[in-house]
């Protein structure tokens, strides 16, 4: 995000269902990365766009040119902490409108993290986004702490 970038004045409705401003992982010019609250794998995040657009070809071209450096960033600071075997991007935008990616690393193995056990039950196939991996609030603020630690500096 540059200095001179105006914040939005409210995130969007889709951003805000996500935990916003709580779950904030890094901010980007026209992105968020948010730590979802329903952990379907360890460290499951949303990649929401800023823009006010319900369908992708509608984000501004600069957001499809920012997408490169955060999908990077992305996957640098999962495969730092959590050492994931795959990642998924999924946009499902049957729920929440505006432009948003479910972020799943995949793990062919149990990972844990903090006590606690993360299985992906649909390892090889889909991830299962009905089986969330039950984790306490401190567990995710844990979880949180430790990306924003591992984030790229930009």
């Amino acid at each position: 995000m540059t200095e001179d970038s105006p914040a939005p004045a409210a995130p969007n409705q889709t951003i805000a269902k996500f935990g916003y401003p709580e779950t904030l992982l890094a901010d980007y010019d026209h992105w968020v990365v948010l730590l979802r609250p329903k952990q379907v794998t360890l460290g499951a995040l949303v990649l929401a766009c800023k823009d006010p657009a319900t369908a992708f070809p509608h984000i501004d071209h600069a957001a499809f040119v920012e997408l490169r450096t955060v999908t990077t960033n992305i996957e640098e600071t999962l495969g730092k902490a959590f050492d994931f075997d795959k990642i998924n991007y999924l946009m499902l935008m049957m729920v929440d409108p505006h432009v948003h990616f479910h972020v799943i690393p995949r793990y062919s193995a149990a990972k844990s993290f903090g006590g606690t056990s993360f299985i992906d039950s649909g390892w090889p196939a889909t991830p299962d986004l009905t089986s969330d991996n039950v984790v306490t609030d401190e567990t995710l603020s844990s979880i949180a702490a430790y990306l924003r630690e591992c984030w790229p500096s930009r």
